[in-house]
Protein backbone atom coordinates (compact mmCIF):
# COMPACT_ATOMS: atom_id res chain seq x y z
CA UNK A 1 0.00 0.00 0.00
CA UNK A 2 1.31 3.06 -0.85
CA UNK A 3 2.66 5.69 1.97
CA UNK A 4 0.22 8.86 3.27
CA UNK A 5 3.83 10.63 2.55
CA UNK A 6 3.89 9.38 -1.23
CA UNK A 7 0.51 10.12 -1.81
CA UNK A 8 0.28 13.53 -0.70
CA UNK A 9 3.30 14.23 -2.51
CA UNK A 10 1.24 12.74 -6.15
CA UNK A 11 -2.03 14.85 -4.89
CA UNK A 12 -0.06 18.16 -4.25
CA UNK A 13 2.02 17.75 -7.77
CA UNK A 14 -2.24 18.10 -9.22
CA UNK A 15 -2.15 21.42 -7.84
CA UNK A 16 -1.98 23.24 -11.48
CA UNK A 17 -1.22 26.59 -9.84
CA UNK A 18 1.26 24.89 -7.10
CA UNK A 19 4.99 25.89 -8.51
CA UNK A 20 6.39 22.70 -5.91
CA UNK A 21 4.59 20.24 -7.87
CA UNK A 22 7.49 19.09 -9.81
CA UNK A 23 9.60 19.14 -7.28
CA UNK A 24 6.77 16.79 -5.53
CA UNK A 25 7.29 14.67 -8.36
CA UNK A 26 11.14 14.04 -7.72
CA UNK A 27 10.50 13.47 -4.50
CA UNK A 28 7.91 10.86 -5.50
CA UNK A 29 10.61 9.09 -7.56
CA UNK A 30 13.00 9.19 -4.17
CA UNK A 31 11.23 7.28 -2.34
CA UNK A 32 10.63 4.76 -4.95
CA UNK A 33 7.59 5.24 -6.66
CA UNK A 34 8.82 5.50 -9.75
CA UNK A 35 5.64 3.97 -11.84
CA UNK A 36 3.41 6.24 -9.63
CA UNK A 37 5.54 9.24 -10.46
CA UNK A 38 6.17 8.15 -14.25
CA UNK A 39 1.44 7.85 -14.80
CA UNK A 40 1.81 11.19 -12.92
CA UNK A 41 4.02 13.21 -14.95
CA UNK A 42 2.44 11.58 -17.95
CA UNK A 43 -0.94 13.34 -16.57
CA UNK A 44 0.91 16.09 -16.62
CA UNK A 45 2.12 16.16 -19.90
CA UNK A 46 -1.66 15.28 -21.11
CA UNK A 47 -3.10 18.03 -19.02
CA UNK A 48 -0.42 20.25 -20.79
CA UNK A 49 -1.86 19.25 -23.92
CA UNK A 50 -5.67 19.85 -22.94
CA UNK A 51 -4.38 23.64 -21.77
CA UNK A 52 -3.27 24.69 -25.15
CA UNK A 53 -6.46 23.47 -26.57
CA UNK A 54 -8.40 25.22 -24.21
CA UNK A 55 -6.17 28.41 -24.71
CA UNK A 56 -6.74 28.10 -28.59
CA UNK A 57 -10.59 28.02 -27.86
CA UNK A 58 -10.00 30.84 -25.73
CA UNK A 59 -8.73 33.06 -28.60
CA UNK A 60 -11.15 32.21 -30.94
CA UNK A 61 -13.57 32.97 -28.67
CA UNK A 62 -12.12 36.28 -27.54
CA UNK A 63 -11.60 37.27 -31.33
CA UNK A 64 -15.23 37.77 -31.13
CA UNK A 65 -16.18 38.90 -27.90
CA UNK A 66 -17.10 42.39 -27.12
CA UNK A 67 -13.86 44.69 -26.27
CA UNK A 68 -16.59 46.99 -24.03
CA UNK A 69 -17.93 43.63 -22.19
CA UNK A 70 -17.08 43.51 -18.33
CA UNK A 71 -16.61 40.21 -18.92
CA UNK A 72 -13.79 40.57 -21.36
CA UNK A 73 -11.14 42.42 -18.65
CA UNK A 74 -7.76 41.54 -17.71
CA UNK A 75 -8.76 40.59 -14.83
CA UNK A 76 -11.57 38.17 -15.64
CA UNK A 77 -9.05 36.75 -18.28
CA UNK A 78 -6.83 36.35 -15.82
CA UNK A 79 -8.50 33.94 -13.34
CA UNK A 80 -10.44 32.16 -16.41
CA UNK A 81 -6.95 31.00 -17.41
CA UNK A 82 -6.10 29.57 -13.73
CA UNK A 83 -9.55 27.85 -13.74
CA UNK A 84 -8.92 26.43 -17.18
CA UNK A 85 -5.51 25.28 -16.36
CA UNK A 86 -6.55 23.67 -12.82
CA UNK A 87 -9.37 22.05 -15.05
CA UNK A 88 -7.25 20.95 -17.57
CA UNK A 89 -5.28 18.81 -14.36
CA UNK A 90 -8.75 17.85 -13.08
CA UNK A 91 -9.73 16.42 -16.36
CA UNK A 92 -6.59 14.27 -17.14
CA UNK A 93 -6.51 12.84 -13.33
CA UNK A 94 -9.79 11.40 -14.38
CA UNK A 95 -9.41 9.50 -17.13
CA UNK A 96 -8.62 12.29 -19.69
CA UNK A 97 -8.18 11.32 -23.13
CA UNK A 98 -5.81 8.31 -22.83
CA UNK A 99 -2.87 10.35 -24.09
CA UNK A 100 -0.90 9.52 -20.58
CA UNK A 101 -1.94 5.77 -20.61
CA UNK A 102 0.32 6.12 -24.33
CA UNK A 103 3.11 7.89 -22.71
CA UNK A 104 3.48 5.11 -19.92
CA UNK A 105 3.27 2.29 -22.17
CA UNK A 106 5.97 3.83 -24.40
CA UNK A 107 8.36 4.95 -21.39
CA UNK A 108 7.54 2.40 -19.13
CA UNK A 109 8.07 -1.12 -21.24
CA UNK A 110 6.22 -2.79 -18.50
CA UNK A 111 4.01 -4.66 -21.07
CA UNK A 112 5.15 -7.93 -22.83
CA UNK A 113 2.57 -7.04 -25.90
CA UNK A 114 3.37 -3.72 -26.25
CA UNK A 115 5.95 -2.44 -29.11
CA UNK A 116 7.03 1.20 -29.14
CA UNK A 117 6.27 2.46 -32.59
CA UNK A 118 10.10 3.47 -33.14
CA UNK A 119 11.08 -0.07 -32.96
CA UNK A 120 8.80 -1.28 -35.65
CA UNK A 121 8.72 2.02 -38.28
CA UNK A 122 10.58 1.36 -41.55
CA UNK A 123 10.26 4.21 -43.00
CA UNK A 124 11.58 6.25 -40.58
CA UNK A 125 14.17 7.55 -42.99
CA UNK A 126 12.91 10.70 -45.08
CA UNK A 127 14.84 9.76 -48.12
CA UNK A 128 13.47 6.02 -47.97
CA UNK A 129 9.93 7.23 -47.44
CA UNK A 130 10.67 9.82 -50.21
CA UNK A 131 11.87 6.89 -52.61
CA UNK A 132 9.17 4.80 -51.85
CA UNK A 133 6.57 7.49 -52.94
CA UNK A 134 8.10 8.15 -56.05
CA UNK A 135 8.34 4.38 -56.59
CA UNK A 136 4.56 4.22 -55.97
CA UNK A 137 4.19 7.01 -58.58
CA UNK A 138 6.36 5.84 -61.38
CA UNK A 139 4.38 2.41 -61.42
CA UNK A 140 0.78 4.22 -61.22
CA UNK A 141 2.23 6.11 -64.73
CA UNK A 142 3.61 3.37 -66.02
CA UNK A 143 0.23 1.40 -65.41
CA UNK A 144 -1.45 4.08 -67.23
CA UNK A 145 0.94 5.86 -70.30
CA UNK A 146 2.29 1.99 -71.21
CA UNK A 147 0.50 0.80 -75.12
CA UNK A 148 -2.26 -1.90 -73.75
CA UNK A 149 -1.62 -5.06 -75.13
CA UNK A 150 -3.06 -6.01 -78.82
CA UNK A 151 -5.83 -7.80 -79.12
CA UNK A 152 -7.28 -8.65 -82.47
CA UNK A 153 -10.66 -8.42 -81.18
CA UNK A 154 -10.84 -5.18 -81.18
CA UNK A 155 -9.30 -2.25 -82.17
CA UNK A 156 -5.39 -1.60 -80.95
CA UNK A 157 -2.53 -0.02 -82.18
CA UNK A 158 0.46 -0.85 -84.35
CA UNK A 159 3.17 0.21 -86.82
CA UNK A 160 2.58 1.16 -90.17
CA UNK A 161 5.70 2.05 -91.01
CA UNK A 162 9.50 0.91 -89.75
CA UNK A 163 11.23 4.03 -88.10
CA UNK A 164 11.15 7.85 -87.81
CA UNK A 165 12.20 8.76 -91.31
CA UNK A 166 10.26 6.09 -93.48
CA UNK A 167 7.42 7.83 -91.92
CA UNK A 168 8.50 11.30 -92.43
CA UNK A 169 9.22 10.26 -96.01
CA UNK A 170 5.47 8.79 -96.45
CA UNK A 171 4.25 11.60 -95.25
CA UNK A 172 5.48 14.44 -96.66
CA UNK A 173 4.04 14.71 -99.80
CA UNK A 174 0.73 14.88 -98.46
CA UNK A 175 1.74 16.93 -95.59
CA UNK A 176 2.82 19.72 -98.26
CA UNK A 177 -0.24 19.44 -99.90
CA UNK A 178 -2.35 20.28 -96.31
CA UNK A 179 0.19 22.55 -95.44
CA UNK A 180 -0.54 24.83 -98.61
CA UNK A 181 -3.97 24.57 -97.68
CA UNK A 182 -3.47 26.58 -94.08
CA UNK A 183 -0.16 28.08 -94.91
CA UNK A 184 1.55 26.04 -92.92
CA UNK A 185 4.95 24.11 -93.10
CA UNK A 186 4.96 20.50 -94.15
CA UNK A 187 6.97 19.52 -91.31
CA UNK A 188 5.05 21.39 -88.43
CA UNK A 189 1.91 18.82 -89.67
CA UNK A 190 4.44 16.22 -89.72
CA UNK A 191 5.49 17.15 -86.32
CA UNK A 192 1.94 16.69 -84.94
CA UNK A 193 1.39 13.37 -86.46
CA UNK A 194 4.40 12.14 -85.23
CA UNK A 195 3.38 13.04 -81.71
CA UNK A 196 -0.46 11.77 -81.80
CA UNK A 197 0.87 9.03 -83.13
CA UNK A 198 4.68 7.91 -82.34
CA UNK A 199 6.46 8.45 -85.05
CA UNK A 200 3.75 6.07 -86.52
CA UNK A 201 4.63 3.32 -84.06
CA UNK A 202 1.22 3.65 -82.60
CA UNK A 203 -1.25 4.42 -85.31
CA UNK A 204 -4.94 2.36 -84.54
CA UNK A 205 -5.73 -0.67 -86.30
CA UNK A 206 -8.93 -2.20 -86.61
CA UNK A 207 -10.14 -5.79 -85.76
CA UNK A 208 -9.23 -7.09 -88.82
CA UNK A 209 -5.73 -5.68 -88.94
CA UNK A 210 -6.42 -2.38 -91.46
CA UNK A 211 -5.33 0.76 -90.49
CA UNK A 212 -6.93 3.76 -89.79
CA UNK A 213 -4.64 6.10 -90.79
CA UNK A 214 -5.78 8.36 -87.95
CA UNK A 215 -2.43 10.29 -87.83
CA UNK A 216 -3.72 13.37 -85.54
CA UNK A 217 -5.89 12.11 -82.72
CA UNK A 218 -9.14 13.12 -84.21
CA UNK A 219 -12.35 11.59 -82.91
CA UNK A 220 -15.14 10.48 -84.07
CA UNK A 221 -18.03 12.55 -82.77
CA UNK A 222 -21.73 12.65 -83.68
CA UNK A 223 -20.97 14.50 -86.77
CA UNK A 224 -18.42 12.15 -88.32
CA UNK A 225 -20.30 9.91 -90.78
CA UNK A 226 -17.43 7.83 -91.61
CA UNK A 227 -15.36 4.46 -90.63
CA UNK A 228 -14.49 5.07 -86.71
CA UNK A 229 -12.15 2.69 -84.44
CA UNK A 230 -12.53 2.09 -80.62
CA UNK A 231 -9.73 2.41 -78.67
CA UNK A 232 -7.84 3.16 -75.49
CA UNK A 233 -6.17 6.85 -75.20
CA UNK A 234 -4.89 8.64 -72.27
CA UNK A 235 -6.78 11.86 -71.40
CA UNK A 236 -5.21 14.54 -68.87
CA UNK A 237 -7.75 15.40 -66.35
CA UNK A 238 -6.68 18.53 -63.82
CA UNK A 239 -2.93 17.42 -65.32
CA UNK A 240 -3.80 14.03 -64.23
CA UNK A 241 -3.28 11.28 -67.20
CA UNK A 242 -6.14 8.67 -67.13
CA UNK A 243 -6.70 5.93 -69.57
CA UNK A 244 -9.88 5.19 -71.13
CA UNK A 245 -11.63 4.26 -74.35
CA UNK A 246 -12.84 6.74 -77.27
CA UNK A 247 -14.29 6.61 -80.86
CA UNK A 248 -11.49 7.77 -83.52
CA UNK A 249 -12.31 8.29 -87.26
CA UNK A 250 -10.56 5.99 -89.55
CA UNK A 251 -9.39 6.94 -92.99
CA UNK A 252 -8.54 4.67 -96.43
CA UNK A 253 -5.35 6.50 -96.87
CA UNK A 254 -2.65 8.60 -95.52
CA UNK A 255 -4.50 11.44 -97.86
CA UNK A 256 -7.64 11.39 -96.94
CA UNK A 257 -6.24 11.50 -92.95
CA UNK A 258 -4.17 14.70 -94.42
CA UNK A 259 -7.05 16.04 -95.82
CA UNK A 260 -9.76 15.82 -93.20
CA UNK A 261 -6.96 17.41 -91.07
CA UNK A 262 -7.41 20.37 -92.88
CA UNK A 263 -10.82 20.41 -93.36
CA UNK A 264 -11.06 19.44 -88.99
CA UNK A 265 -8.93 22.93 -88.46
CA UNK A 266 -10.43 25.32 -90.98
CA UNK A 267 -14.17 24.64 -90.25
CA UNK A 268 -13.44 24.81 -86.55
CA UNK A 269 -14.49 28.18 -84.86
CA UNK A 270 -12.19 27.64 -82.15
CA UNK A 271 -9.42 27.01 -84.61
CA UNK A 272 -9.76 30.60 -86.43
CA UNK A 273 -6.57 31.84 -84.36
CA UNK A 274 -4.17 28.62 -85.03
CA UNK A 275 -4.89 29.12 -88.38
CA UNK A 276 -4.30 32.65 -88.79
CA UNK A 277 -0.77 31.79 -87.10
CA UNK A 278 0.11 28.34 -89.01
CA UNK A 279 2.98 30.20 -90.40
CA UNK A 280 4.65 30.23 -87.12
CA UNK A 281 5.01 26.50 -85.93
CA UNK A 282 5.23 28.04 -82.50
CA UNK A 283 2.04 30.27 -82.51
CA UNK A 284 0.32 27.66 -84.24
CA UNK A 285 0.98 24.89 -81.85
CA UNK A 286 0.22 27.08 -78.45
CA UNK A 287 -3.21 28.50 -80.42
CA UNK A 288 -4.21 24.56 -80.65
CA UNK A 289 -3.40 23.65 -77.25
CA UNK A 290 -5.25 27.08 -75.92
CA UNK A 291 -8.03 26.17 -78.17
CA UNK A 292 -8.33 22.77 -76.65
CA UNK A 293 -7.29 20.34 -79.84
CA UNK A 294 -5.72 17.98 -76.80
CA UNK A 295 -6.06 17.93 -72.93
CA UNK A 296 -2.14 17.46 -72.26
CA UNK A 297 -0.94 20.13 -71.02
CA UNK A 298 2.37 20.06 -72.26
CA UNK A 299 1.15 19.39 -76.18
CA UNK A 300 2.30 22.55 -77.16
CA UNK A 301 5.86 21.71 -76.03
CA UNK A 302 5.95 18.27 -76.97
CA UNK A 303 4.85 19.16 -80.91
CA UNK A 304 7.57 22.31 -80.47
CA UNK A 305 10.07 19.41 -79.73
CA UNK A 306 9.79 17.12 -82.53
CA UNK A 307 9.81 20.05 -84.78
CA UNK A 308 12.98 21.61 -83.84
CA UNK A 309 14.63 17.97 -83.44
CA UNK A 310 17.33 16.05 -85.75
CA UNK A 311 14.70 13.86 -87.70
CA UNK A 312 13.16 16.58 -89.25
CA UNK A 313 15.94 18.72 -89.40
CA UNK A 314 17.78 16.37 -91.46
CA UNK A 315 14.95 15.87 -93.78
CA UNK A 316 15.60 17.33 -97.27
CA UNK A 317 12.61 16.49 -99.80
Amino acid sequence: MDSLPTRNQLDMARNANDLSGLNSLREAIANGQDKEALQETAQQFESIFVQMMLKSMRKAQDALADENSPFNSQQVKFYRDMHDQQLAVDLTSNGGMGLADIIVKQLGQNNPDYTPASAIRSDGNLASLNLQVKQQVAQAEQAVMAPPETSHSTAFKAPIVANKEAFVEALYPHAKQAAEKIGADPKAIIAQAAVETGWGQYVIHDNQGAPSYNLFGIKANSQWQGKQAVVDTVEFSQGVAARQKASFRAYDSIADSMNDYVDFIKSGARYEQAVQNSHDAKTYYQSLQQAGYATDPAYADKLMSVYQGSTLAGFNP
